[in-house]
Formats: structure tokens, sequence, C-alpha cells
């Protein structure tokens, strides 16, 4: 388990509240076995808040929770029991996928319609992320676990970059890129 502490926004992490992060994310460890489980946890002051965000990936697998309050040791707190219940939630959705047997569905292509705005919105936040290689189904259950309406990952059966997004009539497309 390789766990990377940010820190930003004015906000420094004492060795002791590392100290704290480590074990507690330590616990995951049953969840994933010998799996390779990268942790990115982001301590930052906005405003007169305190804002944590803990990213784990595993597999191509994303759990995130993302927590502010008054104190940085309540976020853990509330942060930890959240990632748990996404991990222990996805977990029994796989065994259940296993054990009726998986089916890919055929995805509509994108169908671009274009409009030319009049003036452009500015970039209101910006994330960069690695992409692991994951199945489709995957993709999917990711965009459930997070609430997300698209989902951008590396195609492991392609090789290829996909976006994965939710349809108004609640079916999923699939954006394909050539590059």
């Amino acid at each position: 388990m390789k766990i990377d502490i940010v820190e930003r926004g004015g906000y420094k992490v004492s060795q002791h509240l590392e100290r704290i992060i480590t074990e507690k994310l330590e616990r995951l460890n049953k969840y994933f076995g010998d799996e390779e489980v990268n942790i990115k946890v982001v301590c930052l002051r906005v405003a007169k808040q305190e804002k944590l965000e803990i990213t784990v990936t595993s597999k191509g697998l994303l759990y995130r929770s993302e927590v502010t309050s008054d104190n940085m040791y309540n976020n853990i707190d509330i942060a930890l029991p959240k990632l748990e219940k996404q991990i222990v939630r996805n977990n029994e959705k796989r065994k259940e996928k296993k054990a009726k047997g998986s089916k890919q569905e055929n995805f509509l292509p994108f169908e671009f319609i274009e409009e030319e705005p009049e003036e452009l919105p500015s970039i209101y936040k910006k994330k960069t992320f690695d992409l692991d290689p994951m199945l489709i189904d995957d993709a999917r259950f990711a965009i459930e676990r997070l609430g997300h309406d698209f989902f951008v990952f590396l195609n492991a059966e392609t090789g290829r970059i996909n976006v994965l997004y939710r349809r108004k009539d609640g079916k999923f497309g699939l954006i394909d890129l050539n590059y």
C-alpha cells in the first residue's frame, strides 16, 4: 500500500497527523489483499475550514471521499467510513456479477451536435489523475459509486482511452477516442 500525503493551501501536516492518517488507512488493506493500492491524501485549508480529500486506486478501480470541517482529525473519522462503505459495496457487486456471469452491453456511438456558444465559461476546477486499465463494467461501477455522469478510463481490452457517460434516458454511452 502506497500512501502519498499532499499539503495544499498553506496547510501543514504534523508528524502526529501523518501517523494517524497512515495507521487508519492501512486498515483498508484487509479489503485489497495482495493487490497494489495507491492512496493520495490531500490536506488543505479553504477559508477557515480544513478539507481532506482521499483517493484510493487499485486495479483500475477508484474510491474517493472529500470532507470539510473545522478539524482535520474529525475529517479522517468521517472520510474513512465513507471509503470503507464504497469498497464493501463494490466488492459485493463484483461478487454478484461473477455469480450471474458477465455480459457486455452494446453501446451506441456518441453523436455530436455542434452549437457555437456565444461566450465560453472560464475553467472553474482542474483535476489530474492517472489512467489505470479497466473493463467497461468496472467503469460503470465507478460511475455509480462516485455519482458522476461520466467517467474517463483506459480500456483494458483495447488499450485506448474511453469516456463512459450516462444518458438522460438512464442508458450508458461510450466514446472511443482516436488519437
